[in-house]
């Protein structure tokens, strides 16, 4: 009875190993897909790229927009936040970053049209914090190909995305200034999703806020958003730092902000993330406009 017993206990063992085995080949297998999958994305530009725009709310006219570079559906990925994720898991993050942030300015360039490309519109390019500090993350590269677009470095927001990444502030503050000094501009997102602590805007001191979508979405019915958002407008007015409101979907968020005075807006109810560039389309009270900057 007990050897019968013993042999079952050892069965059982040796098939949960095998399956562990067979697990762990399949993740290996799936991860060496994805990554031939991204570093053919890298050699051949296979990426869409999209831009909304973000509006002046008091003016009503278009004043910049945002690169958004999302992949070509696939098997592979079931979503963008999941192809995202596994780029952050690979040792490709920094050649991936570069190559969004040309791929981004390039076509920014192509898809301006005609009517209003002597137009200084912002760009806001999405980029991992830890980029910047690199050492081989070379600024004069992309003055060069500034230049070769006729793009301005005042022009160019650089929106920082990672949550968590800045850890020693003092270092990033300073790189931060080395940039600042050659005219680039600093936006930091997701503000008030609850990653972003004070201690953050207190250091990096952005030119740009963009509030979080989870503090603006009915934020015309609920108070405690109100309080919140109307907190974070006195203090960008005393840092002399301008408030871009994200996620507005609804007209009457769109209402209640220019109310209160937010300077900028981005989202559906203003423009869509598009391949072709086009100007914020804004409606307050019964006057609707689309202009540019």
């Amino acid at each position: 009875m007990e050897s019968t017993m013993g042999q079952s206990i050892k069965t059982r063992s040796i098939f949960s190993f095998l399956k562990y085995l067979y697990g762990l080949h399949q993740r290996n297998s799936l991860y060496m897909k994805r990554l031939k999958a991204l570093k053919h994305i890298i050699q051949h530009n296979d990426l869409h790229t999209y831009f909304q725009p973000i509006v002046d709310l008091q003016s009503k006219q278009t004043m910049g927009f945002e690169a958004l570079n999302r992949p070509v559906p696939s098997v592979l990925f079931n979503s963008v936040d999941q192809f995202y994720e596994f780029v952050g898991q690979t040792d490709c993050v920094f050649l991936f970053e570069c190559f969004c942030r040309n791929l981004s300015l390039q076509r920014f360039k192509e898809r301006m049209h005609k009517d209003v490309k002597d137009t200084n519109f912002l760009v806001f390019l999405n980029i991992h914090p830890n980029v910047l500090v690199d050492k081989k993350y070379h600024s004069g590269e992309t003055l060069q190909l500034l230049k070769e677009l006729g793009i301005k470095p005042q022009q160019v927001v650089f929106e920082l995305t990672e949550r968590s990444a800045v850890i020693d502030f003092e270092e990033f503050e300073r790189v931060l200034s080395h940039y600042r000094s050659q005219g680039y501009r600093i936006a930091v997102d997701d503000v008030g999703s609850g990653y972003n602590s004070l201690k953050t805007l207190i250091y990096l001191k952005p030119e740009f806020i963009k509030l979080d979508r989870s503090l603006i979405q009915f934020i015309d019915q609920n108070s405690e958003q109100q309080q919140l958002v109307t907190l974070l407008m006195k203090y960008a007015e005393q840092v002399k730092t301008k408030i871009i409101a994200e996620g507005i979907e609804r007209q009457e968020e769109l209402d209640y902000l220019h109310r209160i005075g937010i300077h900028y807006a981005q989202g559906y109810a203003i423009g869509k993330p598009s391949k072709e560039i086009h100007l914020g389309k804004i409606r307050v009270g019964d006057h609707e406009d689309r202009g540019s900057h």
